[in-house]
């Protein structure tokens, strides 16, 4: 197999430092990608609809088969190491992140499944607290390995809904499936329209003349810790609300715009801002998608700048940086709209740009980001990536 330059002195940086750490060299490769959300903040816990991409960002997991049960793993990307047993699985606080590989395993265990010790050495190019999914990379990227050291069928949606629930019960974050499905399903060239109810999501094509541009504000999220679960507690609240008078409505998914609007004096003025945004991003998602496929590009340019605005003044998850961002962008040539990637609250931007603009439009955004805040932000294409697989084939232990 041929590999880009690039590739090949990634592989190599990984193999070198993995022979430091163990003494040997790795016999397995995989990857699984960061993502990007075109259209669809927040309503993926809201059993809505989210327009997503895997992009060519993404997290590499070299290893190296053990017979003994262990786990030991590194990271170039954070400090410290970790070394744990696969039958007596623990939260680590010394190494965080290492937490998302011991979730996934523990899920496996539970679902019946016997994960095979490794020594371990990752490297991701996903830039942590981007909004581009990095902790879901790692999740996919772990079920991924575990699935080739114990040759496991696995289909790629159970991995997903494998890495969620890893998420959820041991990291002890409720996140939805967006990033998870995202990252074990992405397909080259292609977005995908991701329905959250039923888990399942049709390939949307892209029409010629558009480019997505990633533009990363590398601030600090603002985050306490409470932002994200305090909003899904709001959507619930309002969905009980509305239950009463409309017996279908399952999750706001369910519900229109017209009966929020109705009962908006039933419900707390935040409870119904939150909803309201919800409510009307989900149609967003499937006005985005049809605009895209079109090709009119205008119209999920302004759903975009739509977006933004309803994120800004309503979800409340967008920051002085976006903001300022938002601004570069707007103004910036060629440019067509903008919204936040992700949960909010710093991190990157998505913008959608006519194609041969791109880059005008990055040297733009760039010196106009900096000059605004102080900070250098980082601009590149998002390019639709395929979901986790393997990276070098090798012989498993029979």
């Amino acid at each position: 197999m041929e590999i880009s330059p690039d590739t090949q002195a990634r592989k190599d940086l990984i193999s070198t430092k993995f022979i430091e750490i163990y003494d040997n060299s790795p016999e397995i490769w995989v990857q699984a990608p960061g993502r990007v959300d075109l259209m669809g903040s927040h309503t993926d816990y809201n059993e809505g609809f989210v327009l997503t991409q895997a992009i060519d960002r993404n997290t590499w997991i070299a290893a190296r088969p053990r017979k003994d049960g262990r786990v030991r793993i590194c990271s170039l990307n954070a400090p410290g190491c970790s070394e744990f047993d696969l039958q007596n699985l623990t939260h680590d606080e010394a190494t965080p992140w290492t937490n998302y590989v011991r979730g996934v395993a523990d899920i496996l265990q539970q679902e019946g499944y016997t994960p095979l010790g490794f020594d371990g050495l990752v490297h991701s190019t996903i830039p942590f607290g981007s909004g581009l999914s990095s902790s879901a990379a790692l999740e996919v990227a772990t079920a991924t390995l575990f699935q080739a050291l114990g040759r496991l069928q696995i289909d790629p949606v159970v991995i997903a809904k494998m890495c969620q629930r890893a998420e959820n019960e041991f990291v002890g974050l409720n996140c939805g499936i967006l990033d998870q499905y995202s990252s074990a399903m992405g397909k080259a060239g292609s977005v995908l329209l991701l329905d959250c109810r039923t888990i399942t999501h049709e390939t949307k094509p892209i029409a010629p003349g558009l480019q997505v541009m990633i533009c990363d504000t590398r601030a600090e999220r603002a985050l306490t810790g409470s932002e994200y679960p305090e909003r899904r507690a709001q959507c619930e609240l309002g969905v009980r609300i509305l239950t009463g008078f409309y017996p279908h409505i399952k999750n706001l998914r369910d519900a229109t715009l017209e009966q929020l609007q109705a009962h908006q004096s039933d419900l707390d003025p935040v409870v119904f801002k939150r909803c309201h945004f919800i409510i009307a991003e989900n149609q967003r998602v499937l006005d985005v998608a049809e605009a895209l496929a079109s090709g009119d590009y205008l119209e999920a340019g302004r759903l975009a700048n739509e977006s933004f605005a309803g994120a800004r003044d309503l979800y409340e998850i967008v920051s002085q940086e976006m903001i300022a961002m938002q601004a570069a962008i707007m103004a910036a040539p060629g440019a067509l709209g903008t919204r936040g990637a992700g949960a909010g609250f710093g991190g990157c931007m998505v913008a959608f740009v006519e194609s041969g603009q791109e880059d005008t439009f990055t040297q733009y955004v760039t010196r106009h980001y900096q000059a605004s805040t102080g900070i250098e932000p980082q601009v590149y294409p998002g390019v639709a990536a395929d979901g986790a697989g393997i990276l070098e084939f090798y012989n498993a232990p029979g």
